[in-house]
C-alpha cells in the first residue's frame, strides 16, 4: 500500500522498486534542513539534500545532486565537469518545481523523471542512514544510502562536494 504521507510519485517509485524506507512526519514550517535537524534531533551529517543544478551553456540540462547538509557542492568544477557542460547554476525554485513536481524542502531522488541523472556525492554513501525529502514539506524518508542505487540513473561521484569548514 502506498504511503499517503509521501508525494504520490515518490510513494509509487519506492513501492515499484521495493526500496526499504521509513517515513517520518514533518511540520511543514520545519522542512528546511537546519530547522528540521534541530527540531527532530537529526544530525546534519545524516541529513541529505537533493539539489537541482541547471546548465546555462548549453542551456537545458538539469541534474539532481544529493549532498550531506555538512558539505557544499563543488558546483563550478566537479558538478559542471560531471555534467559535461561549460556553465551551471543552482536551479531556481520555479525550475525545481517544474522539473520535479515537488516542493522545495522536500525534493527527493525517488519520483523524479526517469531520464534525470542523479549525482550522489561519495560522502553520502559513508553514512549508515540518511534522511531525505519525501517530495513534499510534510514528510521525510530515512533510508540506507546504498538504497539510492535502487533508482535507475543514480551515479556516485567522489568529491562532488567538500566538507563545510
Amino acid at each position: 500500500m502506498l504511503d499517503p504521507r509521501l508525494h504520490p510519485l515518490v510513494a509509487a517509485e519506492l513501492d515499484r522498486l521495493a526500496t526499504p524506507h521509513e517515513v517520518m512526519d514533518c511540520d511543514p514550517d520545519l522542512a528546511d534542513t537546519a530547522a528540521f535537524c534541530a527540531a527532530y534531533g537529526i544530525e546534519p551529517a545524516d541529513s541529505a539534500n537533493t539539489i537541482l543544478i541547471a546548465s546555462k551553456r548549453p542551456a537545458g540540462v538539469i541534474v539532481a545532486t544529493i549532498v550531506l547538509a555538512t558539505h557544499r557542492l563543488d558546483v563550478n568544477k566537479a558538478v559542471r565537469d560531471t555534467m559535461g557542460v561549460s556553465k551551471v547554476s543552482f536551479a531556481d525554485s520555479d525550475t525545481t518545481v517544474t522539473a520535479t513536481g515537488m516542493m522545495l524542502g522536500g525534493v527527493t531522488p525517488f519520483g523524479l523523471p526517469r531520464e534525470m541523472r542523479v549525482l550522489v556525492d561519495g560522502w553520502v554513501m559513508s553514512r549508515d542512514q540518511i534522511v531525505l525529502g519525501g517530495g513534499n514539506r510534510t514528510s521525510k524518508l530515512r533510508i540506507a544510502p546504498d538504497r539510492l542505487l535502487d533508482r535507475p540513473g543514480v551515479e556516485v561521484v567522489e568529491s562532488l562536494a567538500n566538507p563545510i569548514a
